[in-house]
């Protein structure tokens, strides 16, 4: 019997999704757990499986195509069998629309595409897919010397991986000129459609508030340095944030919750999701259970987490379910800011720089450090003193680290 192939929903914000590559053409044998096609979300590049085995009669939806989650993007089914039925579940255009190829062939050296003859698209943007576009800039390629062999001459992951294993020959750089005076249309990619829709939804239902706390942050330098001398660790302030804000959290549920129209919940554990950021915009990839973890497990989970995230490996369960989220803007130079709330979570910790400052101790002026952090809250689960008491638990553990390895 046929079987409808249908664009999956790979994280609890994606409405559609973009058919990178399929990986068998149509009239091959496929077996159940063949990798069929891969598939751009608006948080990661995912590989989907056949879920049976037969021939992929039909690819609906081609290279480069979007469909909404639940859309008919191929069939798989025996030689004889009628799908006429079936194709009538397509995509309204999608049978319509055909890969365009260029006239002229690729130019080549050795046998090998010609860089120098690199696709250029016509808006002047190189189209590359996302996980392209971090492998090239994580080992400084330039994507418009690369050609690129996905749909509609988009450069994707195995051009750069070419590139990097030296099969492909690197090419000099080739910037873009901007000319001043000019504008630009950019089209959004899928993360910061996201974001923009998420977000205005965010602060037209929740009521924000923001409260803001200074904290001396000499203790945790030095605590820092002293973990950093005896495990050989390279550890990050966020490092250090996450464990406190997670034991802050433990003892104030209320801030660790979400909002569900006649009643609250508060989470008794902590999954702390944090801000990376990424060219087309953010990913909060999530750390489970912080409260269990130590300063330098979390680390470890943070870095790996963070590498597959601008990757765009992260499976859906890494970035969905957070309960709190906490964005680290210091390491730009930013002394403060305000956050908005990532729904349904209650509230979000934006953190500042640790600046150099005159501070008085025991009656003498010295040169201290300190940093900025402030708590958006959303007003319908969280009272201004709750989000205080938080803030003032936060910030003595951060002068008092020693608490968070006891």
């Amino acid at each position: 019997m046929a079987t409808k192939v249908l664009m999956p929903k790979l994280s609890d914000t994606m409405e559609e999704g973009v058919i990178l590559k399929w990986l068998r053409k149509e009239g091959e044998k496929v077996k159940q757990g063949d990798i069929l096609v891969e598939i751009e979300s608006d948080k990661a590049d995912m590989e989907l499986e056949a879920y049976d085995s037969g021939l992929l009669r039909k690819i609906v939806v081609p290279e480069g195509g979007k469909a909404p989650i639940g859309a008919l993007i191929a069939i798989i089914g025996g030689e004889t069998e009628d799908i006429t039925p079936m194709l009538s579940e397509a995509p309204p255009g999608a049978l319509a629309k055909k890969m365009e190829t260029s006239a002229a062939p690729t130019p080549t050296i050795s046998g090998k595409p010609a860089l120098a003859a690199a696709v250029q698209p016509t808006d002047g943007k190189t189209k590359a897919s996302p996980i392209a576009r971090r492998l090239a800039l994580q080992n400084k390629i330039d994507l418009s010397r690369v050609p690129g062999s996905g749909p509609q001459g988009r450069v994707i992951k195995r051009d750069i991986e070419g590139v990097i294993s030296g099969e492909i020959p690197a090419a000099g750089p080739a910037p873009r000129a901007i000319v001043p005076g000019t504008a630009e249309d950019v089209e959004l990619s899928g993360i910061r459609k996201t974001i923009a829709k998420r977000m205005t939804e965010s602060k037209l239902v929740a009521p924000h508030f923001y409260v803001t706390i200074e904290i001396d942050m000499e203790p945790a330098m030095a605590f820092r340095d002293q973990i950093d001398n005896v495990t050989g660790l390279k550890l990050s302030f966020t490092d250090i944030i996450i464990k406190a804000a997670s034991a802050a959290l433990m003892k104030h549920p209320q801030v660790n919750a979400t909002y569900l129209g006649d009643k609250m919940r508060q989470y008794h554990f902590t999954h702390i999701g944090v801000a990376v950021a990424l060219d087309e915009g953010l990913v909060t990839p999530i750390l489970r259970n912080c409260e269990q973890k130590s300063i330098t497990q979390i680390n470890s989970e943070l870095r790996d987490l963070a590498d597959r995230a601008r990757a765009r490996k992260l499976k859906p369960e890494e970035y969905t379910g957070a309960t709190f989220t906490i964005s680290n803007l210091g390491m730009f130079g930013v002394d403060d800011f305000v956050a908005i709330i990532n729904p349904p979570e209650g509230a979000i910790l934006a953190i500042g720089s640790i600046a150099e400052k005159a501070v008085v101790k025991s009656g003498q002026i010295v040169v201290g450090h300190a940093m900025k952090a402030t708590l958006s809250s959303d007003h319908r689960v969280i009272d201004g003193a709750v989000a205080a008491r938080f803030l003032q638990d936060f910030k003595k553990i951060l002068e008092n680290p020693a608490a968070l390895v006891v």
